[in-house]
């Protein structure tokens, strides 16, 4: 699906002043970054409600190139800041983690699979 259907789907804003309308394809929701850093990560979206520039990071370290703060939460300045030059998208949503997350499901989007533990 389309970032920009995502986009229209979560009702979200976008933070930065444009973004590519890449293609996503799956998607995690969690708020501990040790759970994001468990799943694969190609062509997936983080949805979260924690707004501080260690979630960019995690980010980085993934692959996830997109972002979107639930619950109405807006990132912090230095978040925007890192997100900018890491090349990260973000968005926010008022919707709640649950409902972002269902709503992205029912639509086609599917979760992302925990890595295998060896």
């Amino acid at each position: 699906m389309k970032l920009s259907k995502v986009v229209e789907l979560l009702e979200a804003k976008v933070v930065l002043e444009e973004y590519e309308d890449m293609e996503i394809e799956t998607a995690c929701g969690a708020d501990l970054m040790s759970d994001v850093l468990a799943f694969s990560h190609s062509k997936t979206m983080l949805l979260t409600g924690l707004t501080n520039p260690q979630v960019v990071r995690t980010a980085e370290m993934t692959d996830i190139e997109v972002i979107c703060f639930v619950r109405g939460k807006k990132p912090v300045l230095d978040t925007v800041q890192l997100a900018k030059e890491k090349g990260i998208q973000l968005f926010y949503s008022k919707k709640p983690l649950f409902e972002s997350c269902g709503l992205l499901y029912s639509n086609g989007i599917r979760p992302e699979q925990l890595q295998e533990i060896k």
